[in-house]
C-alpha cells in the first residue's frame, strides 16, 4: 500500500500436494517472462494505452498513461488490515489515514477515465467507511455488492468475517450495464407449471430444472480459488475469475479497456483477455507480475472461466452439470 507501512520478511516455499494445480513459476518462466514487463515510464504521457503488465508504482505511472482511455476501472487495493504480500507486511491504519491514502489513489486515476466509465472498488467491512467517503466525493455510487467469502476460520471472540464488498460507481449518468450478460442459473427446488403444464420461468433438463435469474447485489455463488482449481496462485487475496468476469461483462463491451492498477496475480487482465477486452494492469511486486504474464499465456490456450458456461453464471456446486453441458 504505502512503502512506509511495509516491512519485508523472508518467505517459505510451500510444499505442494500431488493433485495441487496452483500456478507456479519456474526459473525458466521468470527468465522468459521478465522482458515482457513494462518497467520504465516514457518521457511524456502516452497517447495510446499499452496492453501489458506494468511492474511499478501505480501512482507514479498514472501521470504517464493516456487520458480518457479507461472504460472500466477495477480497484482492489490492500484493505485496511494487517496482511502479508510475498514478504511485505502491511498494517492497519487509522480510518482517517486510510481514507486519505485511498483518496490519493482515486484522484490519480480519474483523468484516465472515459466520461462513460464504470468503477468498482473492493473492500472489507472495515474499509467501507473510507470507500464510501472517497467514492461519494468523486463518483455516482450505484450500488454495493456483497459477496460471500466462504473460506476462513471462525473467531472465538467475534462473528466470522465471511463477506466482502464491491462498490459499483460511475463517472456520469451515461454508462454501460449489460444485465442480460450476467444472469445466474439456479436450480429450481419447487418448479411451478402453468395450467397447460408449461414451466413458468424455468427449463427442464436431464441434469435437473434450472431458472436464469437477474443478478442481485448479494452474491453467494463465488468460490475463492483453492489448490485444486486451475486458476489458483499463491497470492493471499486472489479474487476468483468468476467474480471479475461478472464485473467485466456487466460494465464493458468487447474491445473496451479494463484497467487494474493493483493487479496482484493477474486475475483482471486474464479474464479481460478471455472475454475479448483490452487490458492494462500495474503491480508493484515482480513475482506477481510474472504470474500475471504466465496466466495470460495460459488464457491463450484455455479461455474457460470456472462457473461461467453457456453465457450464464452457474450457482456454486453445480460443476458436474457445467461439465455435462460443455
Amino acid at each position: 500500500m504505502v512503502s512506509s507501512q511495509a516491512q519485508v520478511y523472508p518467505t517459505r516455499q510451500p510444499v505442494r500436494a500431488p493433485m495441487n494445480r496452483t500456478i507456479e513459476l519456474t526459473e525458466d518462466d521468470r527468465d522468459r517472462l521478465r522482458p515482457r514487463l513494462l518497467r520504465e515510464p516514457p518521457p511524456t504521457r502516452l497517447t495510446e494505452p499499452p496492453q501489458a503488465t506494468i511492474h511499478g508504482n501505480c501512482l507514479h505511472w498514472a501521470h504517464y498513461l493516456p487520458l480518457h482511455f479507461v472504460d472500466l476501472l477495477l480497484l482492489d487495493p490492500p484493505y485496511n488490515l494487517n496482511k502479508a504480500f510475498n514478504g511485505q507486511k502491511f498494517f492497519r491504519q487509522t480510518v482517517e489515514n486510510y481514507t486519505q491514502w485511498l483518496n490519493e489513489v482515486v484522484t490519480s486515476f480519474i483523468p484516465l477515465l472515459k466520461p462513460s466509465a464504470s468503477i468498482y472498488i473492493c473492500g472489507d467491512w472495515f474499509s467501507s467507511t473510507s470507500i464510501f467517503t472517497v467514492a461519494s466525493s468523486h463518483f455516482i455510487i450505484r450500488n454495493r455488492i456483497t459477496w460471500e467469502r466462504e473460506k476462513g476460520r471462525g473467531s472465538r471472540t467475534n462473528w466470522k468475517n465471511a463477506s466482502e464488498d464491491i462498490w459499483f460507481c460511475t463517472l456520469s449518468e451515461n454508462y454501460i450495464f449489460n444485465v442480460e450478460a450476467v444472469k445466474l442459473r439456479r436450480k429450481v427446488v419447487a418448479p411451478y407449471r402453468l395450467a397447460d403444464g408449461t414451466p413458468k420461468d424455468w427449463r427442464p433438463t436431464q441434469q435437473g430444472n434450472f431458472r436464469d435469474t437477474y443478478p442481485s447485489n448479494l452474491w453467494t455463488d463465488i468460490t475463492i480459488p483453492f489448490w485444486s482449481m486451475a486458476e489458483n496462485t499463491n497470492h493471499p487475496t486472489q479474487k476468483s475469475e468468476k467474480l471479475i468476469a461478472k464485473l467485466i461483462l456487466a460494465s464493458t463491451n468487447p474491445g473496451d479497456w479494463v484497467f487494474d492498477p493493483f493487479l496482484g496475480s493477474g486475475t483482471t487482465s486474464t479474464v479481460a483477455k478471455k472475454l475479448g477486452r483490452h487490458y492494462l494492469g500495474i503491480e508493484i511486486d515482480e513475482e506477481y507480475c510474472l504470474l500475471a504474464e504466465k496466466r495470460l499465456e495460459l488464457a491463450h490456450v484455455d479461455s474457460a472461466i470456472q462457473g461461467y458456461v453457456d453465457g450464464v453464471f452457474w450457482e456454486r456446486n453445480t460443476l458436474a452439470v457445467q461439465k455435462a453441458r460443455r
